[in-house]
């Protein structure tokens, strides 16, 4: 998932209402292909050229189907499929992120995929993706691309601070952070304020923001505030970069990686292609990937993201048969092959990790940490929590709120979300 990245494509609300052919206006003729509709919520910059490309190898092998291919913006994708769902206008194939697809399952959006095309290799694919892909037992989506968070570090900055292995746990990072100031000036850190970077330490004290399956608050534990203290303790030291709390905080955090101005920070694959790109990493083999530091728990749980491809539920059954062999096709073992050599990002089956794929240092650097990395609950909710926990710690950061205010604002607020959990 892009946190706090803005997909560059622009498109026009206007645009997207046109294109969609989950309702009656379909633009097929009685005679002709059948024509459906696939918004995709990449990056319109770096992946979604990728993505084009295979529609075009789809559309010669199955000269029936059409594919009016409609980048949209990550950011905004949620709550205008949302819309257009609601008023039986969607698209009939969404890029939808994980935390979408349970959500959008319960409200009857999605089409279950079970014993149907798109899931002909189903055992191709990471169990805990399929996991992810679920709801109520049914599977509404096929793992398309996955991701997680990494501790990413500049691997020469490390050398000339005599640091020969990236850091096991978060007081380790701390030691590190300082020395690396005192032998090269560059800070060691910089983390984020977002609520998604800081789930890694949640996950390091064994806790979450709720706990799913005994239908509990847990953001304002004993166990969340001792995640929260240490993820507010990595904002003040020798060598740890200051909470950026302005607009553009990711945009900063980035910059300063790649161009050598702080030696680690903690990022998801989705960057690597932007890594590369950065004056730091000319060389590829400078970029150093690692599992996010461990809590106190002595575990390290870095959240697992990513994004499926799922079905319309009110398409017609020649649009959804279309859908599913276009959704077959982009998640097949050469596709995913294809569009990780292209695009950096890991896929979700372990047959596409093919030798070439993995000779990209940044995909065999995730890959490794992918096998430690927290899957979501099954709970539709899940990714709204973070909402009210975005707001809150960056108050708390930017030293607006203590700590435990912060946490108690945000159990409020989650408690509204999900009314029927006790605190």
């Amino acid at each position: 998932m892009r946190r706090g990245i803005a997909a560059t494509a622009l498109v026009a609300s206007i645009a997207l209402t046109a294109t969609a052919c989950g309702g009656s206006d379909s633009g097929d003729s009685a005679d002709g292909p059948v024509t459906i509709t696939w918004w995709d919520t990449s990056n319109a910059t770096n992946e979604a050229p990728t993505y084009k490309a295979l529609v075009k190898e789809f559309e010669a092998a199955n000269k029936d189907i059409k594919v009016k291919y409609v980048n949209v913006p990550f950011d905004q994708a949620q709550n205008k499929f949302d819309t257009a769902a609601g008023a039986s206008g969607a698209p009939d194939v969404l890029r939808s992120e994980v935390g979408w697809t349970p959500a959008f399952a319960k409200k009857g959006f999605f089409a279950p995929l079970d014993g149907t095309e798109a899931l002909a290799d189903q055992d191709k694919f990471q169990d805990n993706l399929i996991k992810q892909a679920q709801y109520e037992g049914k599977t509404y989506g096929v793992p398309f691309v996955t991701d997680t968070l990494a501790l990413v570090y500049n691997k020469e900055l490390f050398e000339k601070a005599g640091i020969t292995e990236a850091p096991k746990t978060w007081d380790d990072l701390k030691k590190a952070a300082a020395t690396i100031k005192d032998k090269t000036g560059v800070d060691g850190y910089w983390g984020s304020t977002q609520a998604y970077y800081a789930q890694s330490f949640l996950h390091g004290e064994g806790t979450d923001t709720v706990d799913a399956a005994g239908k509990k608050i847990t953001v304002n534990s004993a166990e969340a505030k001792k995640a929260y203290g240490t993820w507010l303790s990595l904002f003040d030291g020798k060598g740890l970069h200051k909470a950026d709390t302005t607009a553009d905080a990711y945009a900063h955090i980035q910059d300063a990686f790649v161009n050598g101005k702080v030696a680690a920070i903690i990022q998801g694959p989705w960057e690597i292609t932007n890594f590369y790109k950065g004056s730091a990493f000319k060389d590829k083999a400078n970029l150093g990937i690692a599992t996010v530091p461990a809590g106190s728990t002595g575990k390290a749980g870095a959240p697992t993201g990513g994004h499926n491809l799922s079905v319309y539920a009110g398409s017609d059954k020649a649009h959804q048969e279309a859908s599913l062999k276009l959704v077959n096709f982009m998640t097949s073992a050469k596709s995913q092959e294809t569009i990780a050599l292209k695009n950096s990002t890991l896929p979700t089956r372990d047959d596409a990790y093919t030798a070439e794929v993995k000779a990209d240092p940044g995909i065999a650097g995730y890959q490794t940490v992918l096998a430690v990395a927290q899957p979501r609950p099954e709970l539709p909710e899940y990714s709204s929590l973070w909402t009210p926990l975005d707001t809150e710690l960056l108050a708390v950061a930017g030293g607006k709120e203590p700590l435990d205010k912060g946490l108690s604002n945000a159990e409020t607020a989650i408690a509204k979300l999900v009314p029927d959990f006790s605190k």
